[in-house]
């Protein structure tokens, strides 16, 4: 049964903020703060196609900056998984996931080809929690 009944489930973009995503020391000369207001306020102006969630380290620090896309519920039903993105620092790459984001993501509808590009393997565990 729907939670949330009525209302459409997105999917959602997790933007890494731990020790090294987001760390200006690591990728000098990159607006990490200008990056998540612009995600923010695009799924603000999405009309709820999708949502965002910072969390703490997702563990591929060399990889950095991450952000992991997670299916909506029928993306899910359609077989996908949360997709891992690595080395999201340029304007280009915030640019096809807040696009791929907005027209349903994982399961639902391709990423753009260069994108896919950027896809990581995500650490071991959380390759092990994603198949339970």
């Amino acid at each position: 049964m729907d939670p949330l009944p009525g209302r459409r489930r997105p999917c959602t973009l997790v933007v890494c903020r731990g020790c090294c995503c987001g760390d200006p020391g690591k990728h000098p000369g990159y607006d990490h703060e200008a990056q998540l207001t612009r995600l923010r306020t695009a799924a603000a102006d999405s009309d709820g196609a999708f949502r965002i969630r910072t969390t703490d380290c997702l563990g591929p620090c060399d990889q950095a900056n991450v952000i992991v896309v997670q299916p909506s519920p029928t993306g899910r039903r359609a077989g996908a998984r949360p997709t891992w993105i690595g080395f999201a620092t340029d304007d280009d790459c915030t640019d096809e996931i807040l696009t791929w984001a907005a027209s349903g993501g994982p399961g639902v509808t391709a990423p753009p080809a260069t994108l896919e590009l950027q896809f990581i393997e995500p650490p071991r565990d959380a390759r092990v929690r994603s198949r339970r």
